[in-house]
C-alpha cells in the first residue's frame, strides 16, 4: 500500500500502520498511526481508519520514530483504540 511506513499485524488480526499522509519527499512529513481491521479481508485497502495519533516531524525516519514504539505495544494500541471509542 502507497505511504505505509510501518506495518504489523496484531495477535487477533487487524493491522497496525504508520502511514505518510503528505506527498513523498515533501516536508514536513506528517504520519498517521491506525488499525485497519479490515487487513486480510477483501475489503482491506478501502478508506482509511480513524488516526489514533498523529505526528509531524522533518523527515519519514522521524516520524516513524515517534509512533513505533506505540505501533510495537499491543496494550498501548488498545489503549489508544479504547480512548477514540474504536473499541
Amino acid at each position: 500500500m502507497d505511504g505505509i511506513l510501518y506495518e504489523r499485524t496484531l495477535p487477533h488480526g487487524p493491522a497496525v500502520r504508520i502511514r505518510r499522509l503528505t506527498i513523498a519527499g515533501e516536508t514536513p512529513v506528517s504520519v498517521v498511526l491506525e488499525v485497519d481491521r479490515r487487513a486480510g479481508t477483501p475489503r482491506s485497502g478501502d478508506g482509511h481508519p480513524p488516526a489514533l495519533m498523529q505526528f509531524e516531524g522533518a523527515t519519514e525516519q522521524d516520524a516513524v520514530d515517534a509512533l513505533e514504539p506505540h505501533a510495537r505495544d499491543d496494550r498501548r494500541v488498545v489503549q489508544l483504540m479504547r480512548e477514540k471509542g474504536l473499541r
